[in-house]
C-alpha cells in the first residue's frame, strides 16, 4: 500500500492558500489528532473501544480524502483488537503524513 498525502495538502491549499505557516499548524493539528486515536487504539482495553478509536480515525482521515488511512481503519475494524501489524501500518502512514 502506498501513501499519498496529496490529498491532505489539496485540502490545506483550499483552506487556507499558499500560507505555509498556516498549512504546518493544520497538518500538525491533523497527525497530531491521528496519532492521539492511534495511542488510544494501542490502549483499548475492550472491542468497543478499539472499533470506537478506528471509527474516529477513519472519519478523521475521510474529512481530507486519505484513503490509505481509511483503509487501514477499516481494516482494523474487520480485524482483531490490538492487531500489532495494523497498528504499526496507522503509525508509518501517520509519520508519511508528518
Amino acid at each position: 500500500m502506498s501513501f499519498d498525502s496529496g490529498p491532505l495538502d489539496r485540502y490545506l491549499t483550499a483552506a487556507i492558500g499558499d500560507d505555509a505557516a498556516m498549512a504546518a499548524d493544520l497538518r500538525s493539528a491533523f497527525t497530531d489528532s491521528a496519532r492521539e486515536l492511534a495511542d488510544l487504539m494501542r490502549r483499548a482495553r475492550c472491542d468497543a473501544n478499539w472499533n470506537v478509536a478506528a471509527l474516529r480515525l477513519k472519519g478523521l482521515a475521510a474529512t481530507f480524502g486519505i484513503v490509505p488511512l481509511i483503509e487501514l481503519a477499516e481494516e482494523a475494524m474487520a480485524g482483531a483488537p490490538g492487531d500489532p501489524a495494523v497498528l504499526r501500518d496507522i503509525n508509518r502512514a501517520i509519520d508519511v503524513l508528518a
